[in-house]
């Protein structure tokens, strides 16, 4: 008798190890690889250039997996050693809440979910099993305990004090990388502009609209109408531009990205992805998009995967770059890895020397790769989380 009830707990509690213990591990290990492939001879030059920059990676989807942010891994794309040892001066984390079973780069709807799954196997607060909202707040929550745990190596940045903090400590030795949080499609204000300002007040200072499906702000360029910013849309993107969050138009539909360029008052950033010149996928931006971009004063992150570049190699990074460069000027254009965001790529975050030189060999001087490298989005990011300024109402005039 004791057999029969014993064998079945025994299957259960196996089963639950798998799940809860194995399964995000293994997860993670099978949707963020590195192709082995061959990386180019970096200079000694190439390097000591690469040791003097302030190096920015717009995008990255760590957040979501569940490891320690201080520790080696050895999984993944990054963490703050592999990111001290590429020289990163600040990496902005996005918050992904919600993507559709089947994803694809050309028609999802918003009916299914994985994350849900993914936040229970992790042993997630319960909050975060029902709520898009509570997700981004629980990843908020994990990069400031990074953060404390860190002894001051992984500095928050939410402000320009922050911000000026962060690029006096990071070049001296041991100096500590910066983290922006930003959000990966405001599904999470669950319908509710209030939600915005709980976000704000988390520390979150970047958002794009959509991801893999259009939702009630705008359409998706992966949704199944991919239709324009919506009242609401128009409304939320207004009040990020008043308190300070910078606009992202990656995943958004052709037409919200129109929507969005033609009513921005502060620069807007495609934190990740590549462009169509060099790389014909749905996905990236057409050229009179980067025009766009460029003439609100914003950057385009260029991202390592093969559907950002058609490849995964330094050089077919660096072209993508030349590209943005030659079209619009070497101040618009970025890195945006998408690293960790179930993504194959030729190399981690501790090898972005390969990017320096790949530039030196496509013909980049020292400054337009300091430019390209960081300065560019160190620039857009100063400005673009400090709110705006609206002139005060002069005294009443007596009647």
């Amino acid at each position: 008798m004791r057999k029969r009830y014993w064998i079945p707990l025994v299957t259960v509690g196996l089963a639950a190890l798998g799940f809860f213990g194995i399964a995000p591990g293994y997860l993670e290990n099978s949707m963020n690889r590195i192709d082995g492939k061959g990386l180019i001879a970096v200079s000694p030059e190439a390097q000591a250039l690469h040791d003097s920059l302030l190096v920015v990676d717009l995008h990255s989807d760590t957040l979501m997996w569940k490891r320690d942010l201080t520790r080696p891994a050895n999984r993944g794309h990054e963490d703050l050693p592999r990111l001290q040892a590429g020289n990163v001066a600040l990496q902005v984390f996005s918050s992904v809440t919600k993507t559709p079973r089947g994803q694809n780069y050309d028609a999802n709807t918003g009916e299914t979910d994985n994350i849900t799954a993914l936040a229970i196997a992790q042993l997630q607060p319960r909050r975060t099993w029902t709520s898009l909202l509570e997700r981004s707040l629980f990843h908020a929550e994990k990069l400031d305990r990074a953060a404390a745990a860190s002894d001051g190596q992984l500095l928050k940045v939410t402000d320009e004090l922050a911000f000026d903090r962060l690029l006096t400590a990071h070049g001296k030795a041991h100096g500590p990388v910066g983290a922006l949080l930003s959000i990966e499609g405001l599904h999470n204000l669950e319908g509710k502009i209030e939600n915005l300002d709980r976000l704000y007040a988390a520390g979150f200072r970047m958002a794009g609209f959509t991801h893999f499906f259009d939702n009630e702000l705008a359409g998706s360029l992966h949704g199944v109408g991919k239709g324009g910013l919506t009242p609401l849309g128009r409304q939320v993107m207004g009040r990020m531009e008043e308190i300070g969050m910078i606009v992202d138009i990656a995943h958004c539909s052709h037409q919200c990205v129109a929507d969005v360029l033609a009513a921005a008052r502060r620069p807007v950033v495609f934190s990740h992805g590549g462009v169509q010149a060099t790389c014909k996928v749905n996905r990236n931006l057409t050229d009179d998009e980067i025009r766009g971009v460029a003439r609100t004063g914003g950057v385009v992150g260029v991202g390592y995967w093969d559907a950002a570049i058609c490849d995964t190699s330094p050089r077919a990074i660096a072209r993508a770059i030349r590209h943005v460069r030659d079209l619009v000027g070497v101040q618009y254009v970025g890195l945006g890895s998408d690293y960790d965001g179930a993504t194959t790529v030729r190399f981690d975050t501790s090898h972005l020397a390969q990017i320096t030189q790949a530039l030196i060999d496509e013909g980049f001087s020292a400054e337009e790769i300091r430019a390209v490298m960081g300065g560019n989005a160190l620039r857009l990011i100063r400005a673009g989380i400090v709110p705006m300024q609206f002139p005060q109402a002069g005294p009443q005039q007596a009647s």
